[in-house]
């Protein structure tokens, strides 16, 4: 597939009511660095994501760099990343890239 068949990728940063603050420096960071979007810090389960987390979208041309980064900044908290193509429940379940423990996902919240 290339960038046009997905122009981006999510990667969602989940963290907990201790870390919230971690979590928000490293999105902060890493969307100022990178020039990609920051969603909302969701401070409870959304969607399939089983943790409070934070969407960070990636443009496909810039997946290796921001998922680098992620790798050495991340500071322990799970990082969890898929391709954005209209096929959700794949990209989820079988596309994804996890950093730190791999967390259960609500796959029924997909479709």
């Amino acid at each position: 597939m290339s960038a046009e068949e997905f122009p981006a990728f999510h990667s969602h940063v989940y963290f907990d009511a201790a870390t919230v603050e971690k979590a928000r420096d490293i999105c902060t960071r890493c969307s100022e660095k990178f020039g990609i979007r920051m969603g909302r810090m969701h401070e409870r389960p959304v969607g399939p994501h089983p943790d409070f987390s934070c969407q960070l979208t990636v443009p496909a041309e810039k997946v290796g760099e921001v998922l680098t980064w992620l790798a050495f900044h991340r500071d322990g908290l799970v990082v969890f990343s898929h391709p954005n193509t209209p096929d959700a429940l794949i990209d989820h379940r079988d596309r994804a890239i996890w950093m730190g423990a791999v967390r259960p996902l609500d796959l029924a919240a997909l479709g």
